[in-house]
């Protein structure tokens, strides 16, 4: 059977689920009184690390690692083809301008030669036989020339004397006009034979003008010709290394095959990579500084290359003033390429925070709460060493700059000090 409930009881237990709700209800309402509305974290003050924004001189420059090259690199090309039949130097010698290196032999090339040899004999013989044949008809016409030359005046003399004698009867009129018919007849055979001798002449000189112009042309082919004879020795072009010889004894090449590359080294340069992140401000003469043996070496940048190959572009640089000692092809050396000039700004060390933010906020501490809170900030240029900061942060104030990988999402980070 049910025992009846005792009323003070059940007044006591409603009055006690009273009181709970009461206090549930008031501590969630201290808890939304005290709170700030942002997230946080707690981290140990040992896990970060920090850097104070300071006022100095912001020198606006990047690093870079570049490697030596020759100032200038030839390359050694087969102008002649053939065989490699002796092989003067090997790579790594020194080389001075006009040094033998490598001879080639060429058997078809010097049988060309030959013949084409022959052929300017042969026009040469052409042409004297050509002037001999002009010489000797121009002595044939000034010699009947000449007889006319003696002949006409006698004609004369002879048809004056018959028109004296016609008078008197001492000769015949047939006499008279045979005479005269003679006259004309010899000298319109001079006229001719004048005409003949100068066009003979013309002709003559013309073709002995057109043989002379064709033998000079044959004979500066043969002296081209010959000088290929002098290409099947390669010789060094100029004074430097020989950096790579690529033919072997016996070998055959052809006309433009690649033998092996020289390098110059009265000079060097430095071909350095730089990102692309900076290629409108890298010009031609920028200032730069190069680390030789633990001493700094003035550079300027002597060429751009405006091509972007995996986010980089190269430059040459050159040294503005002397040569660092037992420099050598190849070696690597660091770069301070200077971009501008040096001015005071308000600067920010460098830190793995950027890589999180991108540079557009940070975890600023706030030394009286042991905290940092988020803030929004803006960014200038760089270098190896600092950020100009130009809004957002003011000078003395102490900023979290290592990684926030892990509470990047967070509003505000409460230090602790200690442990982890």
């Amino acid at each position: 059977m049910d025992k009846p409930i005792d009323p003070a009881v059940k007044k006591q237990a409603r009055l006690r689920r009273i009181v709970i709700a009461f206090g549930v209800v008031a501590a969630l309402v201290l808890y939304l009184a005290l709170r700030d509305g942002s997230s946080r974290t707690t981290l140990a003050r040992e896990r970060i690390t920090t850097a104070k924004v300071r006022r100095d001189v912001f020198q606006d420059y990047i690093a870079v690692i570049g490697g030596v090259e020759p100032i200038q690199t030839i390359y050694l090309d087969a102008t002649e083809g053939g065989r490699v039949d002796e092989i003067f130097l090997r790579e790594g010698a020194r080389l001075q301008q006009g040094d033998k290196i490598l001879r080639l032999s060429n058997d078809s090339l010097v049988l060309q030669i030959a013949n084409y040899e022959t052929e300017v004999a042969r026009a040469t013989n052409d042409l004297r036989s050509m002037r001999v044949t002009l010489e000797n008809q121009q002595y044939s016409n000034q010699k009947e020339l000449l007889e006319y030359q003696y002949e006409l005046p006698r004609l004369e003399r002879e048809l004056a004397n018959s028109e004296q004698l016609i008078k008197s009867g001492g000769v015949t009129q047939d006499a008279l006009l045979l005479a005269r018919e003679t006259r004309e007849k010899k000298t319109r055979q001079r006229e001719l034979l004048q005409k003949k001798a100068e066009a003979d002449t013309t002709a003559f000189t013309a073709r002995l003008a057109a043989a002379e112009e064709m033998l000079d042309s044959m004979q500066k082919n043969l002296v081209t010709n010959r000088a290929r004879l002098d290409l099947l020795t390669i010789k060094a072009p100029a004074g430097g290394e020989l950096a790579s010889l690529n033919p072997e004894l016996g070998q055959v090449i052809s006309h433009g095959t690649r033998i092996g590359t020289i390098n110059v080294l009265d000079a060097y340069k430095i071909r350095a990579e730089v990102d692309e992140h900076y290629i409108a401000r890298v010009k031609l003469r920028l200032q730069a500084s190069c680390e030789f043996g633990g001493q700094e070496y003035p550079a300027v940048v002597a060429k751009v290359y405006p091509e972007v190959r995996a986010g980089k572009f190269a430059v040459d640089l050159t040294f503005a003033d002397k040569i660092p000692p037992e420099i050598r092809i190849g070696q690597t050396t660091r770069i301070r390429l200077e971009l501008g000039e040096s001015q005071r700004a308000l600067l920010l060390p460098r830190g793995s925070f950027f890589a999180s933010t991108g540079g557009l906020w940070v975890f600023v501490v706030n030394p009286s709460s042991q905290s940092a809170t988020k803030r929004t900030i803006r960014l200038g240029r760089q270098n190896p060493s600092v950020y100009e900061v130009l809004e957002g942060l003011a000078e003395g104030e102490e900023v979290i700059t290592s990684e926030y990988g892990n509470f990047a999402h967070r509003d505000k980070v409460v230090l602790r000090p200690g442990g982890k």
